[in-house]
């Protein structure tokens, strides 16, 4: 960490504060803050557009050690709003760092604090909740008062609209690596580079398209499938794209969503959806499949979750359908698949390598899923 030790605070919505020093860029940054329990990956978490509106608490205590590269990003710019750290890497120490993550951070503008006690921390959003969040240093640093007050007064998660801040602008597309086999349409919510980098692998031509688009959009792709891709904020207020989903399985088009899109399948369906105490974000997830009982060990980032018991089977307006996939630790609903419509969800993200690639092969099961519709 470079400069002088300016002292930081991170101030919590129930008024407790932790106390540190500034990391990165100095200044004020408002937001909900959650744990991430990756014990390594933090370029690919801070550019992670799901983290769009949060302040990230590594739980790992060491964290830049690989300092930070231009080949690891997984969007344009990093999203996060603050970032909370214990103990911040003197110097990178990897041949293919280019730069200090501390150095990004500053170019970037993201405000963050180090030396916080992040166990401590970590506990106390375990049993309260994930909550609304500043960090504090530098110019901004005021009274405690006056930091929680800042903090009462920004938004919540719950009631977030934030897919539209993180979508593309304009359509884009990934070539199929090799011959070309099928054409997705993706409908990007906040999608993460390696998404469509894994199916072009699979020889899939993916079109990425903007949150806004309409089903003629989609059409127009002339598409062998569709992709609702993982993104930020609470997915009751995806209204157009929870339609848009409606409108894809009236026509009996393959369908596959991971983590947000699971959320958006999921209210096509009729299922409700709830904000989680404290979220599942790490690459340390284990999650059952609820027909074979076999584990996968998953990469995951979400707050909410959709309403549902483990091997559930339910009417839905699209025919029968059931609760795939739970999550070992505690239940919570990790996957859908329909009976009568060629659809399929996870909450997971399997382009991310969390260690094993566990769930590397949905993208295969998706490639299946367009081949048997042809």
């Amino acid at each position: 960490m470079s400069g002088t030790r300016t002292p930081a605070a991170l101030v919590l919505e129930d008024g407790r504060i932790f106390r540190g020093t500034a990391y990165g860029a100095q200044g004020r940054s408002l937001g909900e803050a959650v744990f991430c329990t990756g014990m390594t990956g933090y370029q690919e978490t801070l550019t992670d557009p799901s983290y769009r509106g949060q302040i990230v608490v590594q739980t790992a205590p060491q964290i830049g050690n690989t300092g930070w590269n231009d080949e690891d990003d997984e969007s344009s710019r990093v999203w996060v709003a603050g970032y909370v750290v214990r103990d911040p890497a003197r110097t990178p120490s990897n041949w293919r760092a280019t730069r200090s993550l501390d150095d990004e951070l500053r170019a970037q503008d993201v405000v963050g604090i180090a030396e916080v006690d992040t166990r401590t921390l970590t506990r106390h959003i375990r049993e309260h909740g994930a909550m609304r969040a500043g960090v504090f240093s530098g110019d901004a640093l005021a009274s405690p008062d006056d930091m929680v007050a800042e903090v009462l007064a920004s938004p919540p998660m719950k009631g977030a609209d934030l897919a539209g801040q993180v979508t593309t602008d304009k359509p884009y597309v990934v070539a199929a690596e090799g011959e070309r086999r099928y054409r997705v349409a993706a409908l990007d919510l906040g999608i993460k580079s390696n998404t469509p980098r894994q199916m072009a692998k699979r020889g899939i031509e993916v079109h990425v398209l903007p949150a806004s688009s309409t089903l003629d959009d989609l059409l127009a792709v002339e598409p062998d499938g569709v992709f609702l891709s993982n993104g930020p904020g609470d997915p009751q207020t995806q209204t157009h794209a929870i339609e848009l989903t409606k409108q894809v399985l009236g026509r009996q088009m393959p369908l596959f969503g991971i983590c947000f899109g699971n959320q958006i399948l999921g209210r096509a369906l009729g299922l409700g959806t709830y904000k989680m105490r404290f979220g599942h974000r790490g690459i340390n997830v284990p999650v059952l499949d609820a027909d074979t009982g076999r584990v996968a060990i998953t990469a995951q980032n979400h707050g909410f979750a959709l309403e549902g018991e483990p091997g559930q089977r339910f009417e839905s307006p699209f025919g029968a359908a059931k609760v795939s996939h739970y999550c070992a630790n505690d239940g919570t609903v990790e996957g859908l698949r329909c009976a009568d419509v060629p659809a399929f969800s996870v909450q997971y993200h399997p382009e991310a390598a969390a260690g094993p690639h566990d769930a590397n092969p949905l993208f295969d099961e998706f490639v299946t899923l367009m081949e048997k519709s042809k």
